[in-house]
């Protein structure tokens, strides 16, 4: 959002816009909640607290962001209504909470849960990208010594034999590979560069990323890990929501949005739509392999005893204790795969390279 202001200069203006544009980092709204829940409580209006924020905020687009707080709250607006103005740092489920606990008047209790579910959230989703980064990264280094070996160390050594044509298959092989990185490198590179843009043009359109994210949840271990995140994630935004006395249905509507899998969203809307029928959660999740019985079971005693807020919770506790410990146990299996796949390559080339050479070093002793 940007606030107009006719005796802003044009470079005042452009600065303006461009901090509009940046999102408010988790560990800001983290802090900003923890402050703002002390502050209320010690009994400090809503106004001062979110000046006294901004006063000694460091982050210039943050700060910008509490100044049209506190510019808002003085003309009345409720700070769900603020953080409405930004929605692309405060999320819907967000919004949600902060309003449903402002008509109860406790709204210093909501900001300190809140500040836990949003850094619980926000450790879930950065777990994911660990466990996908750090294979990424090694796949990285592996490829660029290949290149680094396939155009530096293999032509230097292929260069003492004159006739290739006589050459064993797995030279003959060798050299290909070479060749092809030395004369074509340019080439594989915007090859792999089209290649990576078309896809994340491809994973925007809404039936590509439906079959992407299908792809991923069936893809050998990485599977288990986004289950769980996704699962955790939908568990503590929908408890959170539920607890804040949000109906249900727009409870699951909510969480669905904040869903980044594109199968899980649309399977969370279904559910919504099924509960909008009188279906209860566990009668239309039972049958559904995307949610394991565990968590069926537990919906299904804790929904009958009106206590579901309190289950999804510890459901979100338990996989969160889950996905730890499955991230752990991929990155002790990644390093005896990529010291095998390391051991594999060199001891190819080492063939490739060696034997020409024995078999020159056999025809000339038979001399």
């Amino acid at each position: 959002m940007v606030v107009n202001n006719k005796n802003m200069s044009t470079l005042d203006k452009i600065n303006d816009y461009l901090l509009s544009l940046q999102k408010v980092k988790t560990e800001e709204k983290v802090i900003f909640y923890r402050l703002l829940s002390t502050m209320v409580n010690a009994w400090m209006s809503l106004v001062r607290s979110i000046w006294v924020l901004e006063s000694q905020e460091k982050n210039p687009a943050f700060k910008k962001v509490l100044w049209v707080f506190g510019e808002e709250l003085k003309e009345w607006k409720s700070l769900s209504e603020c953080l409405e103005l930004y929605p692309n740092s405060f999320s819907k489920a967000e919004v949600w909470i902060v309003k449903s606990w402002e008509k109860t008047w406790k709204l210093n209790t909501t900001l300190n849960d809140l500040a836990i579910q949003v850094e619980k959230v926000a450790s879930m989703t950065w777990k994911l990208k660990s466990a996908l980064t750090y294979p990424a990264f090694i796949m990285l280094v592996v490829v660029a010594v290949i290149f680094i070996m396939m155009t530096m160390v293999v032509p230097k050594l292929l260069d003492i034999f004159d006739d290739k044509s006589a050459l064993p298959a797995s030279t003959q092989l060798l050299i290909s590979i070479s060749d092809l990185f030395v004369h074509n490198w340019l080439y594989l590179l915007i090859w792999i560069i089209s290649l990576v843009v078309w896809i994340n043009l491809w994973k925007k359109t809404p039936n590509w990323r439906y079959l992407f994210d299908k792809f991923i949840l069936h893809l050998p271990i990485l599977w288990q890990v986004t289950q769980k995140i996704i699962l955790s994630k939908f568990s503590r935004i929908f408890s959170g929501l539920i607890w804040s006395w949000v109906s249900i249905v727009e409870s699951l509507k909510i969480t669905a949005e904040a869903l980044w899998n594109e199968v899980y969203r649309q399977r969370v809307l279904f559910l919504a739509e099924s509960v909008k029928s009188w279906v209860k959660i566990w009668e239309s999740i039972e049958w559904d392999p995307m949610f394991p019985e565990m968590m069926i079971q537990m919906i299904r005693v804790w929904e009958e005893t009106a206590k579901l807020d309190q289950t999804i919770v510890k459901v979100a506790d338990f996989y969160d204790e889950q996905v730890d410990n499955i991230i752990a146990w991929i990155n002790k299996l990644l390093e005896p795969v990529i010291i095998i796949v390391l051991a594999v390559i060199v001891w190819f080339i080492a063939i490739a390279i060696m034997q020409p050479i024995m078999n020159l070093s056999d025809t000339i002793s038979e001399q």
